[in-house]
């Protein structure tokens, strides 16, 4: 029996591990393939991810009716089916509704395994750790999207065992006719997986959020070159995750976890940016100390023949995910608070934790702590996490050069997370449209957010450049706009501008480009963010006037997506402030949407004193903006 209990942690390991790869596909095609690049209303957008979840409500009176193997075997195969197909897909609508078919099969698969599994903590674990390690040994890249034979491989290598176990835990439940140790099923334990889903992909555990955690050690905006050891928070993260899980607290400190996650959850929606790695560990240990307090206590409830209440338990778990995610990202299109949204998650997670503690205190314990090896298991995750930690690079380094040049190629350019018009994250394509720049600056760009299936865009493109970058957060510590340049950056500063009644955050990020010998290039990154049907002058002097007080005399740059077209009060602002407009000579030059441009929204300005010439947008769909790039000539030395 001890052999199939395992066997039954490897089951929801690993298909907790297939169905977060369908889920960092379904979060993102649902904002740029449903959403059709922002025409689609928010709350729409909302109802058709939700929907998903809600219909999987209806699984448990299925897995009643026709049988957890049965059930749990054919959604399975779907759900691999599905994973395996969104590595061919070639994006657009196809993608959409395999990433939907293969949620709501890992759904209903979840609702079955429920049903068979009393013990579920040790494969929530696990599960959960080899998909951040995992993730992290990837750069944050996902298999799904590379498209090469070596994701091809390790993809039908994870869904073939997954497939295997499931079919190997069903005939061994056959054949001893009874549930898991005929122990009831954990309805809080499975109630649990939801919410832990969401706060390790949106903090705790994901590998993106550590890296941009590391780049504020770096000062207000993460500067110069990519931080060395940049993973080393989540290095820190997962054992105190483990531990926690492995080892929890005596009765008498049973409230410290749930302080802990409520407290870390706290820090990362209200606490400033530099103190994001303080958060990330807070939320890990937390974690790991409710699922410790959850599966240490006893089985709730009383063993049924169906089951079907663990089964509700799990899928109401994924609803607590879906609505915590629709409501925290849907915030920047309507327009709310929603700082607090992490926090809530976190008080559930801890009310949940502390009303299984005190089960176990008042009952008998029943044998369904971890059940795992436990230093064998925190040893093996450090091991994976040094090495993923000592993995990530390359180290970006600036060039350093004998002689300044007498020219710049620079390229401004509203990247969309790294999601092209077919819905799919394409680093090939983002690295063409920019490659041949000397200085990029960069609109929209994620760090880790997990609607966007939390990928390190910046490091990932950075990487592939060979730039070191500069980052500075618009919206919260993960979304904003960048500077990558060849060159040695310096005096990163940073600048908030008003909201002015926009949903969205904005902000001015300066830094000095220096090609030595005294040479230095002042470039402000921008991404104006009008209300709905309005110009954004306001923010547009706000810029103007922190970029003219910043370069202080230095040749000037200001370039970025402004949302306003050439003569509006915004872009008056800047040529009112004595900038000049460097694409002016390629004029009319629309740049979105990329596959039918008709707008002219995003521009570059230059100080009087720098020449600009060959402006172009460059065609192509890698997001829903074209880049544009012009040539600056330097002032003479």
């Amino acid at each position: 029996m001890l052999s199939q209990r395992r066997l039954g942690t490897a089951v929801l390991a690993l298909g907790l591990v297939v169905l977060t790869d369908v889920l960092r596909v379904f979060l993102p095609s649902v904002i740029t393939i449903f959403g059709q690049a922002a025409s689609t209303p928010a709350e729409l957008l909302g109802a058709f991810a939700l929907g998903w979840f809600v219909l999987a409500l209806a699984a448990p009176p299925l897995v009643a009716r026709v049988g957890a193997d049965l059930v749990g075997v054919a959604a399975v195969l779907v759900l691999g089916v599905a994973r395996l197909a969104l590595t061919a897909a070639p994006g657009g609508q196809t993608q959409l509704w395999l990433a939907s078919a293969g949620l709501l099969a890992g759904l209903v698969w979840l609702a079955a395994t429920a049903v068979r599994i009393a013990h579920p903590v040790p494969g929530l674990v696990l599960g959960l750790t080899a998909s951040a390690l995992s993730h992290a040994l990837f750069g944050t890249y996902d298999l799904v999207w590379w498209g090469r034979w070596p994701a091809w491989v390790v993809s039908v290598a994870v869904v073939a065992a997954l497939l295997a176990a499931e079919m190997a835990f069903g005939r061994g439940r056959r054949a001893a006719r009874r549930a898991d140790d005929d122990a009831p099923p954990a309805r809080r334990a499975w109630l649990l997986v939801g919410p832990v889903l969401s706060l390790g992909g949106m903090v705790a555990l994901s590998p993106a959020v550590a890296i941009a955690a590391s780049s504020y050690w770096y000062g207000e905006a993460g500067t110069g070159t990519t931080p060395l050891f940049a993973l080393a928070p989540l290095a820190v993260a997962v054992p105190l995750f483990l531990l926690g899980v492995l080892s929890p607290p005596h009765p008498r400190w049973r409230a410290v976890p749930p302080v802990l996650v409520v407290a870390g959850a706290l820090l990362f929606g209200y606490g400033p940016p530099r103190l994001l790695t303080v958060s990330i560990l807070g939320v890990a240990a937390g974690l790991g100390g409710c699922l410790g307090l959850v599966g240490a206590g006893p089985s709730p409830g009383r063993a049924t023949r169906t089951g079907t209440g663990s089964a509700y338990a799990a899928v109401g778990g994924m609803l607590v995910f879906a609505v915590a995610a629709m409501v925290y990202y849907a915030a920047y299109d309507i327009g709310y608070p929603n700082e607090w949204v992490p926090a809530v998650v976190a008080v559930l997670t801890g009310l949940v934790a502390m009303r299984g503690a005190s089960d176990g205190i008042r009952a008998p314990q029943t044998g369904s702590g971890p059940g795992l090896p436990r230093w064998r298991i925190t040893v093996l995750a450090v091991v994976v996490a040094l090495a993923a930690t000592g993995l990530h690079g390359p180290w970006l380094t600036a060039t350093n050069r004998d002689r300044p040049p007498e020219q710049v190629r620079l390229v401004a350019y509203n990247i969309r997370m790294g999601f092209g018009l077919d819905g799919r994250f394409d680093l090939d394509a983002l690295h063409r449209a920019v490659d041949r720049a000397d200085v990029v600056v960069l609109s929209e760009v994620d760090r880790g957010w997990l609607l966007n299936g939390g990928h390190d865009t910046l490091g990932l493109l950075a990487a592939r450049l060979g730039m070191p970058y500069v980052f500075a957060p618009a919206a919260d510590p993960l979304w904003g706009d960048a500077v990558l340049s060849r060159w040695p950056v310096q005096r990163a500063r940073t600048r908030t501008l008003p909201a002015v009644g926009a949903p969205t955050g904005a902000q001015a990020l300066g830094v000095t480009v220096d090609f030595g010998a005294g040479v230095r290039l002042a470039v402000v990154s921008t991404h104006l963010q009008p209300p709905p049907g309005a110009d954004p002058v306001v923010q547009a002097r706000v810029v103007a006037d922190f970029a003219t007080g910043y370069a202080d005399g230095v040749p000037l740059v200001v370039a970025g997506d402004f949302n306003t077209e050439p003569g509006d009060p915004a872009f008056t602002a800047f040529t009112g402030a004595g900038l000049v407009d460097a694409l002016a000579a390629a004029r009319p030059l629309p740049t979105s949407p990329a596959d039918d441009p008709r707008e002219q929204i995003d521009h570059v300005f230059v100080s009087s004193d720098l020449g600009a010439a060959d402006a172009v947008a460059v065609p192509g769909t890698a997001s829903d903006h074209l880049p544009v790039a012009v040539t600056l000539t330097l002032p003479d030395r």
